[in-house]
């Protein structure tokens, strides 16, 4: 499951300490705790499908933060729940009627078991779809939508899907092998295009001889 109940904070440090912490060169940097980019009191958040063990009145208020290593909510009366950020496939600012919000999709992809494979797993392979549940974060400030946003890019960027990567490695088409093009060099009847005066000038070493 992508969401994780909590009922104490994660440690986590300003941009300012860290820095400092940086600058001291610590023994070890991995004792570094994350960075909070940005923290947004008087918050509530919705989920659809519900979290179970936490209510709606649990997500009625309460403080969001948003740390380098984790998505936190904690709500005024000390039930709150964390998220990693690779799990958050989708996040954008939302203006709807109901009001404007911070909307994300998460993948809730059940967890594994010990021989690997997902619980609940079909037979079908090509019918298994992983879960995906809807998160809506609507601070009290409208103004904080823009700053939330930016933190929550920021730390995604952080923490590229490993899936995805995997994909990219795995794609063959996605690259081409240059052995499978010829030159077009020209003739003294032939005029190049453009890209192609560029591509001959370069492989001359010629880049800078005027034309």
């Amino acid at each position: 499951m992508a969401i994780v109940l909590i009922d104490a904070l994660p440690r986590y440090i300003s941009p300012e300490e860290h820095r400092n912490l940086v600058a001291s060169t610590p023994a070890s940097f991995a004792d570094i705790p994350a960075v909070l980019r940005h923290k947004e009191e008087n918050v509530s958040v919705s989920l659809d499908p519900p979290l179970d063990a936490f209510s709606a009145a649990d997500a009625a208020s309460g403080t969001l933060y948003v740390i380098e290593s984790h998505l936190v909510f904690m709500s005024a009366a000390g039930r709150g729940f964390q998220l990693e950020y690779p799990a958050i496939t989708l996040h954008a600012i939302s203006r709807a009627e109901n009001g404007p919000s911070i909307y994300c999709q998460l993948d809730d992809a059940p967890s594994t078991v010990p021989n690997g494979q997902p619980n609940g797993q079909h037979a079908n392979e090509e019918e298994d779809v992983a879960d995906m549940r809807e998160l809506t974060i609507v601070p009290t400030n409208a103004s904080a939508l823009e700053p939330i946003f930016e933190a929550l890019s920021l730390c995604a960027s952080l923490h590229p899907d490993p899936h995805a990567v995997d994909e990219m490695d795995d794609d063959d088409d996605a690259f081409v092998d240059p052995g499978e093009f010829e030159t077009f060099n020209g003739t003294a009847d032939e005029e190049l295009s453009e890209v192609g005066r560029v591509r001959s000038d370069f492989l001359n070493d010629n880049r800078y001889a005027p034309y």
